[in-house]
């Protein structure tokens, strides 16, 4: 058999953008490995991701709204998903990796805390936690058994800068800097909607006339936009234009929906939960994971460790046996 590897690295010669990051000219990783006959450097990225517990518990992790009911609101592993869909989308229009581009989608929230960005600035009252950066700590040290997963660099620069904090170092990461606010923007309109937080009329024309009225409309459209304004460029950026909408449609978002909505109403009692747990488990820190307390790190990093990695209802599951008082009785 020939060494599917190979033929991969052959395509991407011939396929892809001059500038877009070949895997045979990654810069490695942290620890040298030997390469896979099949797949890939950014492929077993991509397989190391995606069968980590860590990805796994997404599917219970607040997007945005704490615990809807109704099957159809995403959660922080969909939104992982539609990120992933946008970006190979882009990077497959530009000629950049796909793969490399799929494997940052696919890990860039991987350290969000239980209950959204409302557990992550719980956090935040007490030492500084950035849920990129502890993106980044997961698949360095905390999966598979607190061995990390040994991702290579340009994956793990990915997974750091995709906030906006700071410009990734290949374009691939830019195009999932991108694609994760173009999907959030967009799908949290289509569950406030969905959630009667907002009406289709309440989208103000502009942005309607601008990208469409509807969830796939806006998507396509911002999508269209960036892949055309940054072909054959080293940055990827939509238009002027489009840029300032975007911008102003995400901060429709922030003044109605994110802020002092109905949909946000119960996150005062996740704050205060997280922030139980944590004075809690920093005061007990014997009742923490052995894992997590052989790590050598800060008392306050094992606390942030050990709940980022809950999902919501673990994180309820805990507070309630820390702290609502059980029934006695005779047996």
């Amino acid at each position: 058999m020939g060494c599917p590897r190979e033929s991969r690295i052959e395509i991407e010669r011939q396929m892809l953008s001059p500038l877009a990051s070949r895997a045979e000219l990654s810069k490695g990783r942290i620890k040298p490995e030997p390469e896979c006959v099949i797949r890939t450097c950014y492929q077993r990225d991509i397989d190391r991701i995606t069968h980590s517990k860590t990805f796994r518990r997404l599917k219970h992790k607040t997007q945005v709204f704490l615990q809807p009911e109704g099957d159809h609101y995403r959660t922080r592993l969909t939104h992982t998903l539609e990120v992933a869909r946008i970006s190979r989308t882009i990077a497959r229009g530009l000629k950049l990796n796909e793969d490399l581009t799929e494997a940052i989608a696919l890990g860039h929230d991987l350290g969000h805390t239980p209950f959204g960005h409302a557990g992550e600035g719980a956090l935040n009252k007490y030492t500084k936690f950035e849920h990129n950066v502890q993106s980044l700590r997961v698949v360095d040290v905390l999966e598979y058994d607190y061995k990390g997963m040994n991702l290579t660099h340009e994956v793990r620069d990915g997974i750091l800068h995709h906030r906006g904090v700071g410009t990734p170092g290949t374009l691939e990461g830019q195009v999932v800097q991108l694609s994760d606010k173009i999907a959030y923007i967009n799908h949290d309109i289509d569950d406030a909607i969905r959630g009667g937080v907002l009406n289709i009329e309440d989208i103000p024309k502009e942005f309607v006339e601008a990208f469409g009225k509807h969830h796939g409309q806006r998507i396509n459209s911002m999508v269209t936009d960036i892949t055309a304004s940054s072909d054959g460029k080293d940055k990827v950026a939509p238009s002027k234009a489009v840029g300032a909408l975007i911008k102003s449609l995400r901060k429709f978002m922030f003044d109605n929906v994110y802020f002092g909505s109905t949909a946000k109403a119960e996150e005062g009692k996740a704050v205060d939960m997280i922030a139980a747990l944590y004075e809690y488990y920093i005061k007990n820190i014997d009742k923490l994971p052995q894992g997590i307390r052989g790590l050598g790190c800060s008392e306050e990093q094992m606390v942030c460790d050990y709940i980022s990695t809950m999902t919501d209802k673990y994180a309820i599951y805990e507070y309630d046996r820390l702290f609502v008082p059980k029934g006695w009785g005779i047996r």
